[in-house]
């Protein structure tokens, strides 16, 4: 990414990270890395790998690469092709790295659009936007406050101020010392925020983590706060793929890495990697993977449940600690993604996208011909509509069939003229492959290096010390990933981007930190 500037850094306050320097001599040979898992880290890892002259295989167990945002074709009832996704995404353009790895293959990032407000409403009517908020904090929380309905006057009057402050006050990882062992859900009745606020502007961003406040950590929350809203100036507008993942994100950057030479074993599971003969690592996929791969280097970039069953494949990696560890990394609940076409439209005014609070499992929809070409195109051709629900941290033993009628019922109560459309067709994805970041978790969290230099970790679920969540977490540790091996291999490493890794203002946190230390 070079030190320089890059074009999406617009935030003056944002840091970056040069690569720590070489640490070990330039082999004579070219290293050869398999990368396990071809979502956004394992992506990013490859990507920062073939750009320094590394031999990269690539090994995903599904068909497509994306990961947790892959997509797959199938055909409607009415013979239509489409891309059947596990449900939106937003591209916040604080995501430093992730949108630098998007621009490897897409330079303008014309494969994004924008949506420039996305409202929120609570079942009992209050609705907030972001559109028109000053992008520099403290100032877009201050008018958010003064001007939404959830923050009414009286209410703000009972509001625990030194606990609020508490928010401005976010040092990685300092804040998890400090935070850590509640959960988001202690801190909120703390601070005593408004109820519907509470809902709107919390409790609406906790379960985008796919878990319940009660079950997410406070220093989460506050790291949350601090990426979107009030450590960074870049705003809270987003963008989001023009097309479906797979031609607007994922099909143009596997282009590119090919050109790089990275190769890709698709539909290829890693089973276990051992020690190698001739290399240090042997790479086992299925039964019909062929003969073991040898390697030089290992990044381990699968989801919470790949990597608790590749690690109990592998008895040769790690410690028993190291391995304990892995072996316990939590999965969120499941989260169910509904998509209906249907044959009529929702009504013109309707958002692309609407979050939702005080619904016993809706968290949002998503009208995608709004903003997506494949599904305008079915619109356009059959007067209907695109519409995606998502339900997130349902019961560790939701009933797929009964979560799909409640969801539907209840996007009918927020969009009416759903209950007299015709359902065309309709997919459903059940997942639960998300990491939990519960609270007392962080300390126990393994980060990208192991005992074994050329052993490296990424993924949303690895610890980074940065103030980055989600998909900036996965791009992030996988260019941290990335950068460990290079450095070992004698060869230059990337410069990470993030914002600003404390409180933006210093009197701001002085001010926390009185009232933190002050009895009352």
């Amino acid at each position: 990414m070079g030190a320089d500037r890059p074009v999406d850094v617009r935030d003056p306050l944002a840091e970056s990270l040069a690569p720590a320097p070489a640490s070990g001599p330039r082999p004579e040979e070219t290293p050869r890395v398999a990368v396990v898992g071809g979502g956004i880290a394992g992506l990013a890892a490859a990507c920062a790998l073939a750009e320094r002259d590394t031999d990269v295989v690539v090994y995903e167990r599904e068909d497509t690469l994306g990961g947790r945002l892959r997509g797959w074709g199938t055909t409607l009832r009415d013979g239509s092709p489409a891309t059947m996704t596990r449900g939106f995404h937003a591209f916040f353009r604080q995501y430093y790295n992730l949108r630098g790895l998007l621009r490897r293959a897409d330079p303008a990032l014309e494969g994004l659009v924008p949506l420039d407000d996305y409202p929120l409403v609570h079942r009992d009517g209050p609705r907030d936007r972001f559109s028109g908020l000053p992008p520099t904090p403290p100032w877009n929380a201050a008018v958010l406050a003064a001007t939404s309905p959830s923050f009414p006057p009286r209410d703000l009057a009972r509001v625990n101020v030194p606990a609020a402050l508490q928010l401005l006050d976010v040092d990685v990882p300092g804040v998890y010392e400090r935070l850590d062992h509640l959960s988001a859900r202690d801190l909120l009745t703390a601070v005593r925020f408004p109820p519907r606020a509470r809902h709107l502007a919390f409790e609406v961003f906790t379960r985008s983590f796919f878990a319940d406040p009660g079950r997410l950590s406070a220093a989460e929350l506050a790291v949350m706060f601090h990426l979107y809203f009030l450590g960074s100036s870049e705003g809270l507008v987003f963008d989001v793929p023009g097309s479906p993942f797979p031609q607007a994100l994922w099909d143009p950057l596997e282009r590119r890495l090919a050109k790089l030479g990275v190769r890709f074993r698709t539909g290829a599971p890693v089973e276990g990697v051992r020690p190698g003969r001739g290399r240090r690592f042997a790479v086992r996929c299925g039964p019909d993977g062929g003969p073991d791969a040898e390697f030089d280097g290992v990044v381990l970039a699968a989801d919470p449940p790949g990597v608790r069953r590749l690690v109990a494949g592998s008895p040769d990696l790690g410690d028993p600690r190291w391995r304990d560890r892995l072996a316990r990394l939590e999965s969120a609940p499941p989260f169910l993604v509904s998509r209906y076409w249907l044959d009529r439209p929702v009504r013109p005014h309707r958002p692309a996208f609407l979050g939702t609070a005080g619904y016993p499992t809706l968290d949002n929809v998503s009208v995608l011909e709004r903003y997506e070409d494949e599904a305008r195109a079915w619109a356009r051709r059959t007067g209907g509509s695109v519409v995606e629900l998502h339900a997130y941290a349902l019961p560790e033993d939701a009933d797929p069939e009964r979560e799909r009628v409640r969801l539907w019922e209840q996007a009918a109560a927020v969009y009416p003229e759903l209950g007299a459309a015709g359902v065309v067709d309709d997919r459903h994805e059940l997942r639960a492959d998300c990491p939990l970041f519960a609270p007392g978790s962080h300390r126990d969290r393994c980060g990208v290096a192991t005992l074994d230099p050329f052993l490296v970790l990424a993924g949303d679920h690895v610890r980074t010390d940065l103030p980055v969540a989600l998909m900036e977490r996965a791009a992030t540790s996988g260019l941290l990933a990335a950068n460990a091996l290079l450095a070992r291999w004698g060869r230059e490493g990337h410069t990470v981007w993030t914002v600003p890794r404390q409180g933006r203002s210093a009197p701001l946190r002085s001010l926390a930190r009185w009232a933190r230390h002050t009895p009352r």
